[in-house]
């Protein structure tokens, strides 16, 4: 993903070096990588369980399809910082079908970030080649991010089981819409 920006925010393409760091637990290394101060819990187990649920030697042995579309949202200026991130779970296969999950940090949240990153990356997506549609999925009780979808246009398709926390609603975003 070449580097976007939006109105508030600099999306800057996740790179194998910072997902190298991030997974090494080394707060510098990966600050070097974005070129921006990171969130506090940032890296953390949390973080990796969340975007990164391949291996590290998974993610090594194909980059570019692995940290496909990833993106970080910074917020730009003098002391750039990262407020989130934008995340697809690889490039697509021949089903033409990009997931993508999103997330900001406790003290940037509320403010619009996730809906204005996540908005330009799903566009990006949308534009790629062989993309046909975007989905996403969320918890029922998880109001912030049907809130996102909400704004992103997605509309309901599905539903699914996670194996401990209950249903998920499945969103999708067909290109062209």
């Amino acid at each position: 993903m070449p580097g976007l920006r939006t109105e508030r925010l600099e999306l800057s393409p996740v790179s194998l070096e910072l997902v190298e760091a991030i997974f090494a637990g080394d707060r510098g290394a990966a600050e070097r990588a974005c070129g921006a101060a990171l969130p506090e819990a940032w890296p953390g187990e949390e973080l990796i369980a969340r975007a990164f649920h391949p291996s590290l030697a998974a993610i090594r042995a194909d980059p570019a399809r692995r940290l496909w579309g990833d993106t970080l949202l910074i917020l730009p200026g003098p002391a750039r910082r990262v407020v989130g991130s934008v995340i697809f779970h690889g490039r697509p296969d021949h089903d033409g079908v990009a997931e993508v999950g999103y997330g900001v940090e406790d003290a940037s949240q509320g403010l619009g970030y996730a809906t204005e990153g996540t908005a330009a990356c799903v566009r990006w997506a949308l534009a790629q080649p062989g993309v046909d549609a975007v989905t996403a999925t969320t918890f029922p009780w998880h109001h912030q991010s049907l809130r996102v979808i909400e704004k992103l246009g997605m509309s309901r398709v599905g539903v699914r089981e996670h194996d401990t926390l209950g249903e998920l609603w499945i969103y999708e975003l067909r290109r062209g819409r």
